[in-house]
């Protein structure tokens, strides 16, 4: 059969494409930028790759008429614009009138919980999405889901880094709401069964793992799996705008992802029945289980997707393609080179910049460059890498996004979604036996030219440690 997926790159849809490839179907992926989408060549023969922008109608006729189901796993909770409800409910609509089109035969839709009366702005939007979807001519499943446990969701990855960076939390008092977690492993085996299920059409189904926690239970059960000694006393004075800057200097988090979590977290999310268990005979695993499982994919960096490599986990926007060209005209540039021994060695270090890793040189001033970044509303330095070694364009480094990576060719080029007055680039390329290094500024105005200028005594040994440290020593 052929499929429809779209979020093709998201964290859920990075997930979903391997297990529908190997269940036989071809899959149409449907992405805003096919230049940071990758897949392995022998799946080259069963995947199509549409660049389509839901948001603009006329795009979707890049998307064939002959799908036989789709998957719908758009969102823009922690998108910059504020009117992110609007834009979903449009970017719905485009889809399901095109769809109308076409010969699909079921559209299955990943949906939060909403049982509450009260819902937040998230969960509301998502509610409008799923009667869009529905008022479509093709029979639409909705599968609702809460907290999703797995290595890269923005939901684990928040309660890891509370857990790890906080003995003591003083915590707002919505960390008593309760909520039904659910693995990321059963949320793909909900997604995979509902598929060509008659009996899963026009319906909506809560999906949930068997425990009922609080967000604060979660938190502790974390600290248990780790081996962590955690307090955490729930205070009422705490604000939704308090708790939300609370997370995100906290955690790596935007502070839009964290405003919406924030409202979200308000509301318990708990599964109205588990009938789909049994039509689809699937048996969730605990919150344990999950953890567990979680934590061992990042023990051995085997994280498949992270929410962190979504173009909207940072100030990037468009196409990688668009900051594929560094400028040099009117643009503040730190060149440097050097001859190297062993190639293999090089690449491979330039391959693990960032994260854990670091930079090679002055850390202490990566890290408090990240710092000031997180004071004046930027990403900051947490958001890490989602693999050691491993990087694709689109795909995040610390607050550097990478819009072209070629190992073989030996270059890597780095944005700076960093808030500054202008525009960064970061650029490694070897050409023969020598490693060429280029730092570039392009500034907005006299204040960027006063920001290059100020940071100019530092670039002077950071960059030369960071390049010596690239190539070994001597």
């Amino acid at each position: 059969m052929k499929i429809l997926l779209t979020g093709a790159t998201g964290y859920i849809g990075k997930r979903l494409l391997p297990l529908l490839l190997g269940k036989g179907h071809e899959v149409v992926c449907c992405v805003r930028d096919t230049k940071r989408f990758y897949y392995e060549e022998e799946f080259a023969s069963k995947i199509t790759v549409v660049e389509v922008d839901f948001l603009d109608s006329n795009t979707l006729q890049n998307i064939p008429n002959d799908i036989d189901a789709a998957y719908y796993l758009i969102h823009s909770m922690s998108g910059a614009a504020s009117n992110y409800d609007e834009l979903e409910s449009i970017a719905a609509r485009n889809f399901t009138l095109y769809l109308n089109h076409t010969n699909a035969k079921q559209i299955i839709y990943l949906s939060g919980i909403v049982n509450d009366s009260s819902l937040s702005k998230h969960l509301s939007s998502r509610k409008a999405v799923e009667n869009i979807l529905k008022s479509g001519l093709i029979p639409a499943t909705t599968l609702r889901a809460g907290i999703i446990v797995g290595s890269g969701s923005a939901s684990f990855e928040i309660i890891r880094d509370l857990v790890d960076k906080l003995p003591v939390m003083i915590t707002p008092k919505w960390l008593n709401t309760k909520c039904q977690p659910i693995a990321i492993s059963d949320v793909l085996e909900f997604l995979t069964r509902s598929l060509f299920n008659t009996a899963t059409y026009n319906q909506s189904f809560d999906i949930g793992g068997p425990d009922i926690l609080t967000y604060k239970e979660m938190l502790l059960e974390f600290a248990k799996a780790k081996k962590l000694k955690r307090y955490i006393y729930t205070v009422p004075v705490m604000t939704p705008k308090l708790s939300s800057y609370w997370l995100y200097f906290v955690t790596a988090t935007s502070f839009k992802l964290a405003s919406a979590l924030v409202s979200s977290m308000k509301v318990e999310v708990i599964c109205r029945d588990n009938r789909i268990n049994s039509l689809l005979e699937v048996n969730p695993i605990s919150y344990e289980q999950a953890l567990k499982r979680a934590l061992l994919k990042i023990e051995e960096d085997d994280i498949l997707s992270s929410w962190k490599d979504s173009m909207i986990s940072g100030r990037f926007t468009g196409n990688v393609t668009q900051y594929l060209k560094v400028p040099k005209k009117n643009c503040f540039i730190d060149r440097r080179k050097r001859v190297i021994k062993d190639r293999d060695y090089t690449i491979e270090k330039i391959w693990s910049i960032g994260g854990e890793t670091g930079w090679y040189y002055g850390d202490w001033l990566w890290s408090l460059r990240g710092l000031i970044d997180k004071i004046f509303g930027g990403v900051g330095l947490r958001r890490g890498r989602t693999h050691k070694t491993v990087i694709y364009p689109g795909d995040v480094v610390d607050f550097w996004r990478v819009v072209y990576a070629n190992k073989k060719e030996g270059k890597l080029i780095l944005y700076a979604e960093m808030k500054m007055p202008g525009e960064a680039w970061l650029e490694f390329k070897i050409i023969n036996n020598t490693l060429y290094q280029a730092a570039t500024f392009k500034p907005e105005g006299i204040l960027g030219k006063l920001y290059w200028y100020s940071v100019l005594p530092f670039h002077g040994f950071i960059f030369k440690g960071m390049i010596q440290n690239l190539i070994g020593k001597s």
